[in-house]
């Protein structure tokens, strides 16, 4: 990444300037409620409470009581969803200096500028559960908290970034239309906007893919090369098999979830082959085929040992991901000391008013 794109991509991770729009855009129903004391009622009556409000589908709300679990893992999957969000501006931002006109920088650069937004959306949904965004930021930065293997892989060329938004982002939205339905309330909410922006992000990779297949034989070769790189990291960002995921079976049962990894999957492949063949690019996958009595697409197995060496932090990438967002952290220190000395100069005069 060259120096200006590591300034861009640095100044829009900076997460304290991040704190104030992630408090702006928290609606009013995040702000956690008067919900009697847990004293007031025994464990058995609030539980079951709790399953008949999930049952129901109604929200969950910040102050309500809730499991201890179930607290535990909607922090676990807001703060990773978040972390992916940031991180995932790195592959791109890398293109940002070297896009191929002023038209595609300009649009490369508000969707990067997206991606950091979903990312304090998250934060400040994550943080509605008590835990600050630099305790969950510490996390990652520590390896205990993990985001989406799929940005673990370097971008070569400008068709990846195609590919990314095309395949990734797609991908993304196939599981995140289900989690505006998800049980917890602020995380339901931040999903609405994130999936409308995440839509055009799609559309728009898939666009670049579109101009390139049908350019010269060699853009249309690296766009095939581009897919043929990201097709099986995007299967995999889904995760393991329902069998074999840790905690599937509570977050269904949660309706954290509200589509098994499977199924998710299913869906990608189904609505990306017809995509791809429009645009006359091959699927690297010489198993997949339609299947006419289950109405869905035949493909091949996941090399799960690969997803197992990168989510362990041995990816092409995973150091040097980690390694910038540290840095970034670091470099925009002054910004957020700025920030609170501005906020505690207007809080004085006000006070003094």
């Amino acid at each position: 990444m060259s120096e200006k794109s590591e300034r861009i991509v640095g100044a829009a991770q900076a997460d304290s300037a991040g704190a104030v729009f992630g408090e702006a855009e928290r609606s009013a129903g995040d702000v956690p409620s008067r919900a009697p004391s847990p004293r007031c009622a025994p464990p058995e009556a609030l539980l079951a409470a709790f399953d008949r409000k999930v049952a129901e589908e109604s929200r969950i709300e910040p102050g309500d009581w809730m499991p201890d679990d179930y607290r535990k893992g909607v922090l676990r999957q807001m703060s990773q969803h978040a972390h992916s969000e940031v991180i995932g501006m790195q592959p791109e931002g890398n293109w940002i200096t070297r896009a191929p006109s002023l038209h595609r920088k300009t649009i490369l650069m508000a969707k990067v500028q997206d991606e950091a937004g979903h990312g304090l959306y998250l934060y400040s949904a994550a943080e509605t559960l008590g835990t600050s965004r630099d305790d969950m930021i510490a996390a990652l930065h520590a390896g205990k908290a993990k985001y989406a293997s799929i940005f673990n892989y370097p971008s070569l060329t400008w068709a990846d970034v195609g590919a990314i938004g095309w395949l990734v982002d797609g991908a993304a939205i196939v599981n995140q239309v289900s989690l505006q339905r998800t049980s917890y309330g602020p995380y339901s909410r931040a999903m609405v906007r994130i999936c409308k922006e995440e839509s055009f992000h799609q559309r728009q990779g898939y666009q670049i893919m579109m101009v390139l297949a049908r350019g010269s034989a060699e853009q249309k070769a690296m766009a095939q090369d581009a897919l043929d790189r990201w097709w099986w990291p995007s299967l995999m960002m889904f995760g393991p098999h329902d069998s074999e995921s840790a905690h599937s079976a509570k977050s269904m049962q949660w309706k954290l979830k509200r589509e098994s990894n499977d199924t998710l999957r299913q869906r990608f492949v189904d609505q990306t082959v017809p995509q791809a063949d429009i645009i006359g690019l091959t699927v690297p996958d010489p198993e997949l085929k339609w299947n006419e009595e289950l109405g869905h697409y035949d493909f091949g197995e996941i090399d799960w040992a690969e997803f197992m060496q990168v989510i362990s932090g041995n990816g092409p990438c995973n150091r040097q991901r980690l390694a910038h967002h540290i840095r970034a952290k670091d470099d925009g220190q002054w910004v957020r000391q700025a920030m609170h000395v501005f906020e505690e100069k207007h809080r004085a005069r006000r006070q003094a008013a």
